[in-house]
């Protein structure tokens, strides 16, 4: 009974290594070129497209995957050869073929295998990269209830262009949501250093124009004469009350509590980062009232540029209003749902969506809109808005 049980045991064992590695598509074809033949009856004319089987194998499975479907298909061969009395100069090639085949088959497998394992290993850089860049923003900063939603246009990214962040200051709660001209790695290296400068700007800058100055005089000296970044930076220094400068940037989205949304159009429109020695400009502070049940939405030009089959740009403003709630992550997954479904499920740049809301009697849970700087629960190093 025991040793009945072993055999069990081992049987099992054997065929759940062997499923992972024989390919299933590649060994039917391979069983439906033998039935052919064992029908048909017509000899050589069969065997040849056994290597079918391997070579789609390679597509599939790794190595042994393609070795096991190449010995299969062989073995198989082998029988119809002698069942059909195949002449031994020709079953000799095509067993010299279909030993080529899988053999050119495992090569290919293996480098399949290898590019998969390091894009792998890319992804889970790019993902790290992600975190470090784009820091997961809570749901509760400061006086505020917070929501993000990011897209990056290139295929299998995570990151873009496009920035955001959101920190607790000694001046109170502050943000910024930007975009950097171009794609690809350039467009995500200069992301991080403007991320990098206003990470550290904001804590140490009491006035927000001169966190603005900072980025300004960094972008100077880092970017090329074509290169430059707009954004808007935002901060909230008092109960009731909003500072805003915006640097050629898209106007955010003010919903009051009463329900109306409207654009905040700056009064003295200020260039890009990166730009104002071309221009002689310098941004202005725009201040605005922020009470109880207003929200305010920044985002990037991939939301407003996005276009259906007709060419029409997706009415932000209409979408906001549309699925406007208490709930800023139930609103944003709305609007960004609709977004996707209005360009046909995939964007063609990157976009992002910050939502803050001033929640009732927040100011006097958190502090008055003034937070402490964070220190480390034990000695360490304090990355930007988060310790290490």
């Amino acid at each position: 009974m025991s040793q009945a049980r072993n055999h069990d045991l081992y049987r099992h064992r054997v065929a759940g290594a062997l499923l992972p590695v024989l390919p299933v598509l590649p060994v039917l074809i391979v069983f439906l070129i033998v039935l052919g033949d064992l029908l048909g009856g017509a000899g050589m004319i069969w065997l040849p497209l056994l290597a079918a089987g391997p070579a789609l194998a390679a597509a599939t499975n790794g190595p042994r995957g393609v070795l096991c479907v190449g010995l299969l298909a062989a073995g198989l061969g082998a029988a119809l050869g002698i069942r059909d009395d195949a002449p031994g100069p020709e079953l000799a090639a095509v067993f010299a073929a279909l030993t080529a085949v899988t053999l050119a088959s495992a090569l290919a497998a293996g480098l399949r295998s290898r590019r998969e394992r390091v894009l792998a290993a890319v992804r889970s850089v790019a993902e790290a990269a992600q975190h470090a860049l784009l820091k997961p923003v809570p749901a509760t900063v400061g006086p505020f209830e917070v929501a993000v939603r990011y897209s990056a246009a290139a295929a299998e990214a995570r990151i873009g262009g496009d920035l955001y962040a959101l920190l607790p200051t000694p001046y109170g709660v502050r943000l910024i949501v930007g975009d950097v001209r171009g794609k690809g790695l350039p467009a995500v290296g200069t992301a991080a250093l403007v991320l990098g400068v206003f990470r550290e700007a904001a804590y140490d800058e009491p006035d927000l124009l001169a966190v603005v100055e900072r980025i300004e005089r960094s972008l100077a000296r880092n970017l090329g004469p074509d290169d430059f970044v707009t954004a808007v930076v935002a901060g909230y220094p008092r109960p009731g009350q909003l500072e805003m400068v915006n640097c050629g940037h898209a106007p955010p989205l003010l919903s009051l509590a009463s329900g109306d949304v409207t654009a905040v159009e700056t009064a003295h429109p200020a260039p890009p980062l990166g730009l104002r020695a071309l221009t002689g400009q310098t941004p202005s502070l725009q201040t605005l009232p922020f009470v109880d049940g207003d929200q305010l939405l920044l985002y990037t030009d991939g939301v407003i540029e996005a276009r259906d089959r007709d060419r029409e740009f997706y009415p932000l403003v209409e979408g906001l209003a549309r699925h406007l709630c208490d709930e800023p992550a139930r609103t944003l997954g709305a609007i960004h749902e609709e977004l996707l479904a209005h360009v046909g499920g995939h964007l063609h740049d990157d976009a992002a969506l910050l939502l803050i809301r001033k929640p009732a009697d927040a100011d006097a849970e958190a502090g008055a809109g003034a937070p402490a700087v964070p220190q480390p629960a034990s000695p360490g190093l304090l990355l930007g808005d988060q310790a290490v």
